[in-house]
């Protein structure tokens, strides 16, 4: 099966998960992308360590269909490395500050005096261009900073999604504009510069919340799990667990209403259309609390897998695990790594395509475990490869 993005070399020089994460969607979409590390291995190789050497669980998902090298850019003898690498490669990721990127050879105009059609895929907190600039920051700036942690939580309480998805939407933007920037060097024969930033990411996913406050300044506050343009909408206790019930639309307001048989909630204008309902939800949500109360987890999903209301249970990690339509569609593909007791279930490529899936081929790489390799096929002799590793540029 041939592979949409064979022959394209990616050098990964990313941290975290924004940087990564782009490089693994383009490995598991074929790409050769070789992970460059630190010498004494990057910070996020170490997170919620699992293995007997402490690689850790993101790790196992973001370093997957990856080369794994040790090298030190900021020394001459690794920027030397680093021109040879460039050299060959197609696509450079980077989620480092600008002038990082300079110090180690790897901003746009010195790669493009090395490879003239290279594409550089930045990835920063803020993007360039503003007075944020140059500030570092996590996912966690974008969630506070697009307006979503403030409509998250309590009025009291600003809450951040435990779930990193700034980070992750960034990633898969990132790699939404290296496949077009490839397919546009195809056409032109041009490389460019792919930028892309967790300000930007969190604020598209915002837009329509600022877009409402600049037409009509709504003003709107935290409501936890309530929606505040639909309902029912929102969390709900059974006798043995949660449950979230997800209604939009006129339709699946009256498949709820006759589950609880009473037609009145349909002619009352306070819940006319979707913004009424949003409006007044709390009186919706506490009469869906009471009939949820009465019922298990297992009660509340069958009646409303029966009147097709969306529906579905809160799930702990281990349930996530233990999941029948995951196991059925064999979403997790289980991967051993050395030093580490079970194989890691690894998410599988999201976004499935018929014809050319992307697919998982190696596990994560051990520290270091491809630098001769790729030092070999940059023309490094043995005794060079070791003096390299002696002085820890490699």
């Amino acid at each position: 099966m041939s592979k949409v993005l064979e022959g394209i070399r990616v050098l990964d020089f990313g941290r975290y998960i924004a940087g990564p994460f782009c490089g693994t969607l383009l490995g598991d979409l074929g790409a050769e992308v070789i992970r460059i590390e630190k010498v004494d291995g990057s910070e996020d190789r170490y997170l919620s360590p699992i293995s007997d050497k402490g690689d850790g669980a993101l790790f196992m998902q973001l370093a997957r269909n990856k080369l794994g090298m040790t090298l030190n850019p900021m020394k001459p003898e690794g920027r030397e490395i680093v021109k040879k690498l460039v050299a060959t490669a197609d696509v450079v990721v980077a989620n480092l500050p600008p002038d990082t990127l300079e110090a180690m050879g790897l901003d746009y105009a010195s790669l493009t005096a090395i490879k003239p059609d290279i594409i550089l895929t930045m990835i920063s907190a803020f993007g360039r261009g503003g007075p944020y600039s140059n500030r570092v920051g996590f996912d966690g700036l974008g969630q506070a900073m697009s307006g979503n942690m403030y409509m998250s939580g309590t009025v009291d309480q600003p809450v951040k999604a435990y779930a990193p998805f700034v980070d992750f939407g960034t990633a898969s933007l990132s790699a939404f504009g290296t496949m077009a920037a490839l397919y546009e060097r195809k056409k032109s024969g041009k490389g460019q510069i792919v930028e892309g930033s967790l300000f930007n990411t969190a604020l598209t996913m915002m837009n329509g919340t600022a877009i409402e406050q600049a037409a009509i300044q709504r003003n709107r506050v935290a409501t936890q799990n309530r929606s505040q343009t639909s309902a029912p909408a929102d969390t709900f206790k059974t006798r043995d667990g949660w449950v979230l019930v997800q209604s939009v639309g006129g339709p699946l307001f009256k498949r709820w209403a006759d589950l609880m048989g009473e037609d009145h909630w349909l002619s009352d204008p306070c819940f006319k259309d979707d913004i009424s309902r949003g409006d007044n939800g709390e009186l919706i949500s506490a009469r869906l609390a009471a009939w949820c109360a009465e019922r298990t987890t297992k009660e509340v999903l069958d009646a409303m897998e029966a009147a097709r209301l969306p529906a579905g249970p809160v799930l702990s990690p281990q349930e996530v695990l233990d999941d029948p339509h995951i196991a059925a569609k064999g979403l997790f593909q289980p991967v051993a790594y050395p030093g580490l007791g079970v194989p890691a279930p690894l998410m599988r490529t999201a976004v499935e395509l018929s014809e050319t899936p992307g697919e998982i081929r190696r596990r994560a790489p051990t520290l270091g475990e491809h630098t001769d390799q790729i030092m070999g096929e940059l023309g490094y002799s043995t005794a060079e490869i070791a003096e390299l590793r002696a002085q820890r540029i490699i």
